[in-house]
C-alpha cells in the first residue's frame, strides 16, 4: 500500500476515502440512516403528548426492591403506547386514567432507560397542563375536565 495521495488533482480520491471511511464507523452510518429517530416513538421530538391508559408499576432492578409508579402513555402524534415514570412521592394519586399528560426523555445514556427501572425511557412532567411537581408538592390543583 503506497502513500495517500496529495497533490493538485488529488481532492476527489480524499474525498471519495473519507467518505468510505465514515461510513465504517456504526455511529455515523446510524446517524446518517436515522436509524435512531425511525426507532424512536417521540420520532426525535424533545418532549411529546399523550393519553394515560393505565396505571403500572414496575419492579427495580437488584441491588434495591422497590415498586416504581409508571403510566402507559398513548402518543397523540402516532399511536404509539410507551411506559412512562412518574417522578415524586405521591405522583400516582394525582393521575388518573384518561388524563392527559406531557412525556420527556428520562435522561439515560444515548436515549436508554435510566437507574433502576428497567425498559422506561420517559417520565411524565405535566398532568393536563399543569406541571406534575406542582401537583405533588400541592401547590396548585389539577383542573377539572
Amino acid at each position: 500500500m503506497g502513500k495517500s495521495p496529495n497533490g493538485e488533482f488529488a481532492a476527489r480520491k480524499l474525498v471519495r476515502n473519507r467518505k468510505k471511511w465514515r461510513w465504517r464507523s456504526i455511529y455515523y452510518k446510524r446517524r446518517m440512516l436515522m436509524l435512531d429517530v425511525k426507532a424512536d416513538p417521540l420520532e426525535g421530538a424533545p418532549m411529546a403528548r399523550g393519553i394515560v391508559i393505565e396505571k403500572v408499576g414496575r419492579e427495580s432492578k437488584q441491588p434495591n426492591s422497590a415498586i416504581r409508579k409508571c403510566v402507559r402513555v398513548q402518543l397523540i402524534k402516532n399511536g404509539k403506547v410507551v411506559t412512562a415514570f412518574l417522578p415524586g412521592d405521591g405522583a400516582l394519586n394525582v393521575i388518573d386514567e384518561h388524563d392527559e399528560v406531557t412525556i420527556e426523555g428520562i435522561g439515560g445514556s444515548r436515549g436508554r432507560s435510566m437507574g433502576d427501572i428497567p425498559g422506561v425511557r420517559w417520565k411524565v412532567v405535566t398532568v393536563n397542563g399543569v406541571s406534575l411537581k406542582d401537583l405533588v408538592i400541592g401547590r396548585k390543583e389539577k383542573p377539572r375536565r
